[in-house]
């Protein structure tokens, strides 16, 4: 997709500060980082949500996470990192992307992006957790 910024990322029409470029994605970094060393990865085909991954993909993309969290640390001395998918919502680049946020301790960024709450009861909760159940795809 010609208009996808990050399709252009990934076939090297765009610039971008490449960390890594593998076969099930790449990762680079991110122009507008909550914290210096912040990478997005990128499946290579052009998908808008981690629900459109077929599940062939899945573990080839997370590896690549997987090892990007790990060089993050490893890296930049961090004391660890923020991993996180954004579907549709927040997406500011509709092209499936994972951010890897590097942390340390007392860098101001607490717990998620977004006001926290509870839930009223236990019952409350459960009810939240068997419509999510009941809505599960099958294997």
């Amino acid at each position: 997709m010609n208009g996808c910024v990050f399709c252009r990322i990934v076939a090297g029409d765009s610039p971008a500060w490449r960390v890594a470029d593998t076969a099930a994605g790449v990762a680079f970094l991110d122009t507008r980082p909550v914290f210096r060393g912040h990478v997005l990865i990128s499946p290579r085909p052009h998908l808008v949500t981690l629900t459109d991954l077929p599940p062939a993909d899945l573990a080839g993309y997370f590896a690549l996470v997987q090892r990007v969290a790990a060089a993050v640390e490893a890296g930049l001395d961090a004391g660890g990192t923020f991993v996180a998918i954004n579907n549709r919502v927040s997406q500011s680049v509709p092209h499936l992307h994972t951010h890897v946020v590097p942390r340390t301790k007392g860098d101001g960024l607490r717990g998620f992006f977004w006001p926290r709450t509870r839930y009223a009861d236990d019952a409350q909760a459960r009810q939240y957790a068997e419509r999510i159940a009941a809505a599960l795809p099958a294997d």
